[in-house]
């Protein structure tokens, strides 16, 4: 059986990489690591308006109830093109786990919202813009909360703020929500992991060493053709997770996809770096923005252990 985007999913896709490519992402992801969220702002509306917001909100609050793939979609576009912002916050964890008809529907048409989930999420991303801002607790149970104390992040675009539970809201999925949010950040990963292996290739093409391009060298076509590899492996667990969503399989699934793209994606990032030499741990170099986007996101929304863990305990439940 072959599986391949349909033709909806492709123009969607296509969409998305147009619109960002000419946005000016890079020069919105450095203004909000400087507080100044305008143009990073503007970008969410302009992604609001292609329905980004309204993916997984259901039909009924005013959403298109779309399926997770049209989710990893988004996210890997999002995540090739460094879109800063509360995205899984937003688009893919609280519509499901959100069941407030009012909120879904501010969701749905482009409201900026983050939450806070114990224990994997223990801080809310950009808190202080959030219309809507809440904490879940390890069971999943929803509060309104209030901004707290920020906190640092080695990837500067992402501003973290602690935040105080207030009063019970109606919760919808949490186990859903979370596994989508993974999904989600797997995505983001790939995407991420994406941008780096094509600027690598373009760098190499272009940078001379002893009279020759150092792409040309043998031990850094190597490299790349395994970042190459594993970015093909990671795609596939990322997109089947994404079909699974919302199955007995999906927090499996949902997992599998995370531990995947953030080794691939790490490869990615450290080749990279070595390929690109000196420049690449300058901050003003482009490069920089995904280097430690990666970095955050490996462990954003569960670490590596922990989903190795929770496949672990799929497989030996599934095995007795």
């Amino acid at each position: 059986m072959r599986f391949t985007f349909t033709p909806e999913q492709e123009s969607f896709a296509a969409t998305l990489d147009k619109l960002l490519a000419g946005a000016g992402t890079v020069a919105a992801a450095r203004a909000w690591a400087e507080d100044d969220t305008a143009p990073g702002l503007a970008l969410w509306q302009r992604l609001a308006e292609q329905g980004v917001n309204a993916l997984l909100v259901p039909e009924e609050s005013g959403g298109m109830g779309a399926s997770g793939v049209e989710l990893a979609i988004a996210f890997e576009a999002l995540g090739r093109h460094a879109v800063p912002g509360p995205w899984v916050e937003s688009a893919a964890y609280l519509p499901l786990a959100l069941a407030d008809t009012t909120v879904l529907c501010e969701l749905a048409e482009g409201a900026v919202a983050s939450v806070a989930v114990a224990p994997h999420v223990p801080r809310a991303l950009d808190a202080d813009l959030a219309t809507h801002l809440y904490a879940a607790d390890a069971a999943g149970n929803l509060a309104t909360a209030a901004v707290g104390e920020r906190a640092h992040s080695v990837d500067p675009t992402r501003r973290l703020y602690a935040v105080t539970a207030g009063d019970q809201v109606a919760t919808g999925d949490p186990a859903a929500a979370f596994d989508a949010a993974v999904v989600a950040t797997a995505a983001q990963l790939l995407g991420a992991g994406e941008r780096i292996l094509d600027d690598a290739v373009t760098y190499v093409k272009q940078r001379r060493q002893f009279g020759r391009e150092i792409g040309s060298y043998q031990a850094i076509k190597h490299q790349l053709a395994d970042v190459r590899i594993a970015l093909d492996f990671a795609r596939p667990l990322v997109f089947g997770a994404a079909l699974s969503l919302g199955t007995p399989e999906g927090s499996r699934d949902a997992s599998a996809a995370k531990v995947a793209c953030a080794d691939a994606v790490y490869l990615a990032s450290r080749v990279g770096l070595q390929v690109h030499g000196a420049i690449g741990y300058t901050a003003e170099f482009d490069l920089s923005l995904w280097l430690m986007k990666v970095r955050a996101l490996v462990t954003a929304w569960g670490t590596p252990a922990h989903h190795r863990a929770a496949i672990l305990d799929a497989l030996v439940a599934a095995g007795a």
